[in-house]
């Protein structure tokens, strides 16, 4: 189970890695399929995962890209820990149903701007 594990994170850190976010959409199915977590506990693991390889994703955009990009991402930053932390005070309380729907029908908005736009 541990091989299929870390393959499920090798395949997560690949897709955060390429399309610069989504590697956590991977990790929900492996947490609750393979090592049999509950819905909040598949979620909460896929985020803590996730901060290390977005980690290792902006060191290696930061590298390739013009200067100058930190300064223009500070401001999204700044908000995205608000964000993160009111979002994650919030996720405490809500039932595993709501998050389930609100997470998928957030997969689908940004499916559908991706294919569309």
């Amino acid at each position: 189970m541990k091989l299929k594990c870390a393959i499920g994170g090798a395949l997560a850190g690949v897709a955060n890695g390429f399309f610069g976010a989504g590697g956590g959409s991977l990790l929900f199915p492996v947490l609750t399929r393979w090592a049999k977590l509950d819905d909040k506990r598949a979620l909460a693991t896929s985020v803590t995962v996730m901060l290390p390889l977005c980690a290792v994703s902006a060191v290696i955009y930061v590298l390739k890209n013009p200067p100058g990009l930190l300064s223009v991402a500070v401001p999204y930053l700044v908000g995205g820990f608000i964000g993160g932390f009111i979002g994650g005070r919030i996720f405490s309380k809500m039932p595993v149903k709501i998050l389930r729907k609100s997470f998928a029908l957030l997969l689908i908005y940004a499916g559908a701007r991706s294919f569309f736009g």
